[in-house]
């Protein structure tokens, strides 16, 4: 069985990487899903996302040598996802494979995979606010052109599933889970007989 891919995507201070944490954390051990790695050129240290840091000569290094399954640039840094080699070895294996993307890059590749399944993880924009001031890791400027990117990217996909994340974590975290599990038996999955 091929597995599905799920891209998870949406705007700054939507909370993508607490909901993926927390839904990470609420998964059985059973669970057949691995979550892709993402690898930016900001330090770890910085806080926010789990990621593993890249000097840009690093991450210019991978690239051209065609180590990422997808990459972009934005917000002044550049992002790549896994190994393709290793997404396909994972769905392959029969695994759902969660990566957590961009929706501008998703724009590029959107229906260049019969199994991918986009979620847009998003909330208010009071909430973007707060939630952009309160990590503290880019200047006000930074967040603000952050904040302007919030509706720049429209993601017009009949698959696609959001996920409004302005209540408690736990609930957008469970909707995230429930929506693995229905996944399983999809039709863009082929089970074994």
């Amino acid at each position: 069985m091929t597995g599905p891919l799920v891209y998870v995507m949406g705007p700054s201070g939507a909370g993508k990487d607490s909901v993926l944490d927390r839904a990470r954390g609420m998964l059985s051990v059973e669970a057949p899903v691995a979550f892709a790695h993402r690898y930016i050129t900001r330090p770890a240290d910085v806080g926010g996302e789990n990621h593993v840091a890249l000097s840009r000569a690093e991450f210019a290094l991978r690239r051209a040598h065609g180590l990422f399954a997808f990459h972009w640039h934005a917000h002044g840094n550049d992002y790549g996802i896994g190994i393709g080699r290793e997404i396909d070895a994972w769905r392959a294996a029969g695994l759902t494979v969660v990566v957590s993307g961009s929706r501008e890059h998703y724009e590029k590749m959107a229906g260049s995979d019969p199994g991918l399944h986009p979620v847009l993880i998003t909330a208010a924009l009071d909430k973007l606010r707060a939630r952009l001031s309160a990590r503290g890791r880019e200047t006000a400027a930074a967040a603000a052109s952050r904040l302007a990117r919030s509706d720049a990217y429209a993601v017009n996909d009949a698959r696609l599933v959001t996920i409004v994340n302005d209540g408690a974590l736990d609930a957008a975290a469970e909707d995230f889970v429930r929506l693995l599990a229905t996944l399983r038996y999809s039709p863009g999955v082929r089970r074994r007989a």
